[in-house]
């Protein structure tokens, strides 16, 4: 009946709107012949005020053999069909992958628009736990006052320490919040990857001021990749061994 987002099911809400738009419809042509007023109080009341407990019966069996239609139709036109997962309406989706490449449904993973609904530190909590979710070690979130340009800290199989930033802003992040995290990330915490997470992207330049001084920055589209289930080093293109 409802959508795993809280939405009703979509052939359910046609039908309810189609149901709505019949009535409404009667009840303009009642009222052009000039009838709506006894339609309303004389017809319908009536109706209801001789039977009360018949025309709450009718009501609730319709009702329930609607959904009962529903579920009957969804079930006929949806076999068959393959599954797909979607975030937001203007991205495009991520259809299932094949068997050989499947994610383990026990693997952790968000969904962007989860991601987007997250608290400050939820956001930098859901990084931390992906992280663990790869196989780092050590993995802390240490987000906060005074955080000095930190909020993640993890470190690799090889034993490189990752400083992750995370930006959960509804625009892209700036160059100057880039020139920040450079100015600590390597020089006050000693970073062999520094890490910058936009969750809606970079202003070009902020990507290429991370270009000239060698910063990482994850965007959209591979946080997207990153938090459906992929190694993060597979996302950026580093060679592990961390997996």
């Amino acid at each position: 009946m409802f959508d795993e987002d809280g939405s009703l099911d979509p052939l359910l809400k046609f039908l309810l709107y189609a149901v709505l738009a019949l009535a409404i419809g009667k009840m303009l042509w009642e009222w052009l012949t000039e009838d709506v007023s006894r339609w309303i109080t004389v017809d319908l009341w009536g109706l209801i005020a001789d039977h009360p407990w018949w025309t709450g019966l009718i009501v609730f069996g319709a009702l329930v053999a609607l959904i009962l239609l529903t579920r009957l139709l969804s079930f006929l036109f949806g076999a068959g069909t393959s599954t797909h997962v979607y975030d937001d309406p203007d991205e495009d989706y991520v259809s299932s992958a094949p068997p050989s490449e499947a994610v383990d449904p026990d693997v952790l993973t968000f969904k962007m628009k989860q991601l987007a609904a997250m608290s400050a530190t939820g956001f930098e909590q859901a990084c931390a736990d992906l992280l663990a979710r790869d196989g780092f070690r050590g993995t802390r979130r240490v987000g906060g006052a005074g955080d000095l340009g930190v909020d993640v800290t993890a470190r690799d199989d090889d034993g490189r320490l990752l400083i992750l930033q995370c930006k959960q802003y509804q625009n892209p992040v700036g160059s100057g919040h880039v020139q920040k995290f450079n100015g600590t990330a390597r020089l006050h915490h000693g970073a062999d990857l520094p890490i910058m997470i936009g969750l809606n992207g970079f202003t070009q330049p902020a990507v290429d001021f991370a270009q000239h001084h060698q910063l990482i920055l994850i965007g959209r589209p591979e946080l997207k990749k990153w938090a459906h289930g992929q190694h993060l080093y597979d996302v950026l293109g580093i060679e592990n061994s961390t997996q």
